[in-house]
């Protein structure tokens, strides 16, 4: 399996979209696209989410992100994530705000599980601001079990986990 593939060897995404390691020349539009998917909730919640605030550039560098693109060959989305030894940690999901409803979301969120896998990690671990409403409905459709509410800093945020199965 390759990061432009599922598990069976399938493109990922089809004609829609390709998953692939995010380059140095990537940054901008990583930067762009986190900035169009939550720029909405910076009224909600009072603040500039983290994800925004974010090293992208630090986070290519290091391998963590990873873009889809679509049949332009531009990025239309992204994952930020961090191995850790016991599971695989979703930082970031992001789509443009054009895709939304097109399967993007989910192409990230399988690409991300099958990620997981190749790299032998029993679970994906993640969290949502409170106020972003809409994920605390998208993550358990998606298998995610809630955790907990915890208060950290000056974010209020919902933890998740997605235990997985071979």
């Amino acid at each position: 399996m390759t990061d432009e593939t599922t598990a069976d060897g399938a493109p990922r995404g089809g004609a829609r979209a390709r998953v692939r390691p995010a380059t140095a020349a990537d940054v901008p539009a990583v930067k762009a696209v986190t900035d169009a998917a939550y720029h909405h909730y910076i009224e909600r919640i009072g603040r500039v989410p983290a994800p925004m605030e974010s090293d992208h550039a630090g986070n290519v560098a290091a391998g963590r992100v990873h873009v889809a693109e679509d049949a332009a060959g531009e990025v239309v989305g992204l994952v930020v994530v961090h191995a850790y030894e016991d599971h695989l940690y979703l930082d970031n999901i992001a789509v443009r705000p054009d895709t939304k409803g097109t399967g993007l979301g989910r192409l990230l969120l399988e690409f991300v599980e099958d990620h997981a896998r190749a790299l032998g990690l029993p679970e994906i671990r993640l969290y949502t601001n409170a106020l972003m409403w809409e994920n605390q409905k998208i993550y358990p459709r998606f298998g995610y079990a809630f955790v907990e509410r915890r208060v950290e800093g000056v974010y209020d945020r919902f933890h998740y986990r997605k235990h997985l199965t071979a």
